[in-house]
């Protein structure tokens, strides 16, 4: 995590393996290695997220149990008390990986291109990123207005 640039910056992953817990490695796929940018709305949140419970060292990661160690997914509901919180916010049923939908979902509504959002998400398979790109009316009336804006400069328009 580098706040001065607001990226995070994903090198490797951590996976469960049958006989062997979790293990570190790489990532999916070369397109899994990037910086994704923070939002500016996060940085005050982060940094004292980091502050709090991040060790100063340049490998360490951003979330941890209380004794530093990666996350394990059938831990996660014990550490974070997720499904509890999110039920007391009225949205009880939501899984922690929705929010990776979510955000991928608001980005594809900025307008970026799906290479751009392949990028954003890690993903080598355009099939990936379309998932997220979801037809809402919002999208159409810009195209709509974009489209008359492009016309109204044409002769016998």
């Amino acid at each position: 995590m580098d706040l001065g640039r607001r990226v995070i910056r994903v090198e490797r992953q951590f996976l469960e393996v049958t006989g062997k817990g979790l293990t570190e490695g790489p990532v999916k796929s070369v397109a899994g290695v990037r910086d994704v940018a923070v939002p500016r709305e996060f940085l005050e949140l982060l940094s004292e997220h980091m502050e709090a419970f991040v060790a100063s060292r340049p490998d360490a990661l951003l979330f941890t149990t209380a004794t530093a160690r990666p996350i394990r997914r059938g831990g996660f509901e014990k550490l974070t008390g997720w499904r509890k919180d999110v039920a007391s916010i009225g949205f009880p049923g939501l899984h922690f990986h929705d929010l990776r939908h979510t955000g991928n979902m608001l980005a594809a509504a900025s307008g970026a291109s799906t290479r751009d959002l392949m990028a954003r998400m890690g993903h080598d398979s355009m099939n990936a990123a379309l998932i997220y790109q979801h037809r809402n009316r919002e999208a159409d009336r810009r195209i709509a207005d974009h489209l008359g804006q492009s016309l109204r400069g044409l002769p016998n328009v």
